[in-house]
């Protein structure tokens, strides 16, 4: 015969023991698992406001070990790596329209930059555009009031907004897209070739 766990005590003992136990009411357990969500939620964001760590390189953000969009625009693989993911998704149109937006500003002649300006208006801006970006009618409208005397500023807004939207929307699904990560595997193993 097994041997009882609680011999020595009798059933009524252990009972008037369990009466002196404080039982959590159903609102205390809601409470306690909001404020454990809370410290979690406080800890993640301690950990993105960390100081970035000075071993690693100074384009690489903290949270994610991921590089930055402007420091990534910069390096011709993964711009054009970019470019490519950008074509799949079908909106190739706003790094075409950012990387025109660069190549105006280094514009150094007045006639060219007549010319180009138009030309970035027909393409991305005008409202019959083939390759129209996503733009608020009043950025447009200030373009084109801008273009009877281009300056080399006049698409700096609707560059910023497009970059921005890149930046929210686009960058990260191309982080976690199977272009960057076979791109960056390539860059790991190619040492060892």
């Amino acid at each position: 015969m097994p041997k009882f766990l609680f011999s020595r005590i009798k059933f009524y003992e252990i009972k008037d023991l369990m009466q002196n136990v404080k039982r959590p009411r159903r609102i205390d357990i809601v409470l306690y698992r909001k404020r454990q969500k809370k410290d979690i939620q406080c800890l993640m964001v301690q950990k993105i406001n960390k100081e970035t760590n000075p071993s690693k390189p100074s384009w690489w953000t903290d949270n994610d070990l991921h590089p930055t969009l402007e420091k990534m625009l910069q390096d011709k693989k993964y711009l054009a790596a970019f470019r490519a993911f950008l074509q799949s998704e079908f909106s190739e149109e706003n790094i075409e329209f950012w990387l025109a937006c660069e190549d105006f500003r280094s514009t150094a002649s007045l006639d060219d930059l007549h010319w180009k300006a138009e030309k970035i208006y027909k393409e991305f801006i005008e409202p019959t555009a083939c390759r129209e970006i996503n733009v608020d009618y009043h950025i447009k409208e200030d373009i084109k009031k801008s273009l009877e005397e281009p300056s080399h500023s006049c698409f700096d807004e609707a560059q910023k907004h497009v970059y921005l939207l890149m930046e929210r929307d686009s960058w990260p699904r191309f982080l976690n897209s199977d272009t960057y990560l076979n791109l960056n595997l390539k860059s790991r193993t190619l040492w060892y070739i």
